[in-house]
Order: structure tokens, then sequence, then C-alpha cells
């Protein structure tokens, strides 16, 4: 089953709900950074949920979520946008705590929950927006739950699940958000409950061959409801080479002098998708010369 993630809108409106299977996007992330079990499932619970977070986003928005506990994984950072490209990574990817009686992998104990959740939302203004909350559990889903709640104002229902092979891939991944916006009667609440309780474990779902819309069709059971167009999910960077050259443009000329004569180039890795760039000395030395006519350039004060 590809990546992609389905919307449906339910009473006007008042209550809208999002499923995602994100199994290839989640695999390739634990790839590219080498994680260990427990950290690829946080990391991909945190990819699921800035996926269902920012499925709205128009074509060029991002909506990034930062998760700093204070446990041994050190922090997650993630983001998606408009294009349903989604990238991240965690500080330490080499946690692993094992696995308990349910085959969970220590997330809760991995994140923490002496920090927050910080969501910062770059909708083309000039500022973006952050808002954050406390870790209440360190489980991921039930954090940005609590913070849609306390900083949005909007009741949520969030489930992430990721479920890990025995040989510690990834091998289901996925999740979904339902939220009530205004008030809605006592009854359709606990409809919606209902319904939510008798979906179970997200990653199994997915695992099982139950797709997004399937999902959908589950926890908005006894409601008329539309189906929104569905929109792929990828793992995508924006990084590249020549970005990665010229964040080189913001080190001291000393600093760059050293990298060309001591060390005869630099390499840089981009933390969010661990891709290795590498420069020759005479690219530096380029650089540098740019640089330099820049800075003749510019008028004195």
């Amino acid at each position: 089953m590809k990546d992609y993630l389905v919307r449906a809108l339910a009473q006007d409106g008042a209550i809208r709900c999002v499923a995602a299977v994100t199994t290839g996007m989640v695999a390739e992330a634990q790839e590219r950074h080498h994680a260990l079990p427990t950290a690829a499932d946080a990391l991909g619970r945190a990819l699921t949920g800035v996926a269902l977070l920012g499925s709205s986003l128009k074509y060029d928005d991002t909506l990034a979520i930062r998760i700093d506990g204070g446990g041994p994984l050190g922090g997650l950072l993630v983001e998606a946008n408009g294009r349903g490209h989604l990238r991240g990574y965690v500080k330490n990817p080499l946690v692993d705590l094992e696995a308990g009686a349910e085959g969970r992998f220590g997330v809760a104990e991995a994140v923490g929950k002496d920090g927050f959740v910080h969501v910062i939302s770059d909708l083309g203004l000039k500022e973006p927006y952050t808002g954050m909350a406390p870790i209440r559990t360190g489980e991921i889903a039930e954090d940005l739950a609590n913070y849609l709640l306390t900083s949005e104002q909007i009741p949520s229902a969030v489930a992430l699940g990721v479920l890990i092979g025995k040989g510690g891939g990834v091998r289901a991944s996925g999740g979904y958000m339902i939220q009530t916006l205004g008030g809605i009667p006592e009854d359709e609440r606990e409809r919606i409950e209902r319904n939510l309780r008798a979906i179970g474990g997200v990653s199994l779902e997915i695992d099982a061959g139950t797709t997004p819309e399937e999902l959908l069709e589950r926890a908005l059971k006894g409601f008329e409801h539309q189906v929104l167009e569905p929109r792929p999910l990828e793992f995508r960077c924006r990084c590249s080479r020549e970005r990665a050259l010229y964040t080189m443009a913001g080190v001291s000329p000393q600093e760059l002098d050293d990298m060309i004569r001591v060390d005869g180039g630099a390499e840089l890795i981009c933390h969010f998708c661990n891709q290795r760039y590498h420069f020759e000395a005479g690219e530096l030395i380029a650089l540098r010369h740019e640089l330099e006519t820049r800075r003749s350039q510019e008028p004195e004060d």
C-alpha cells in the first residue's frame, strides 16, 4: 500500500477526520538515519503526526513539530508541507529500549516527560506561528492531542502506531485524527468515542491491509460525511548540494581557510535526511572568492 492520507468532513464541517498510511516513508526514515527500533518507532509516530496535523496545508506552507522531553532520544524534529513531502530526524537514533510484554518499544521512556511539544506553522506570513504545550505522557499521540486542546482549543483524538518487525525494521505505520469544532451533542460525541474504541491498534490495522478510507468509515460510522481527495505522502528533503555549499557562507573567513588548507575540503551532513555532501578544496576557494567579491561591493557605512 502506498503512503497517502485522506480527509473527511461530517456535520457540516463540525467534525473532521484524517487518516494516513505512512509505512514507506517511516521505513525510509529509519534506513536513512540507521535508527534502532525504539528510535524508529518514535520518529515514525512523529512523522505520521505531522502529516495528520499538516493535512490541510496549502502547497508551499509548512508545519514542523519539535518534541523535547528530556529522554535519551534527545528530541525529535519533523516537518511536512502542502505537497505531502515529509522529513525529520531524532537526535539519538541509536536508542533501543527492550520491548515490553505487548511488544511496545518504550517510546514514552525514550522521549521523556520533562519538556514541551512545539508546533511551528509557516503559512507564508511575515512570521511563523509557534505554539507549545507540556509533554504529558511521551507517547506522542496523546501529547499532540493535548497540544491541540490546550494551545489551539480543538478537542482531538489522535492515534499513531508503528509496527516493528522481528528483524527490527518498520513493518507498518500510520494513524488517524478526529476533531470536533464547536459544540456537538453529547450523544454524537459518545458515538465517536465508541467508534474509535472499536478500531483498535492502528498499526495492526494497517498491517492487516486496512486503508485510510476504511479507517475514516469506521471512525465516522453513523455520520453522513464527505471524503475529500487523497494526498500522496513521501519522505523528501529540501536539502541540495548547492544549499549545503552556501550554508558555509556563514562561517568565518578563518574557518573557511582552515577547511581549505588543513582539511583539504569539507563534508556537511543534513540532519533531516542524513545526506552527506563532500566539497573539494577548489570549491571552497571559489566560494571564498565569491564571498570576498560580495564584501568588496557592499557600501561602507
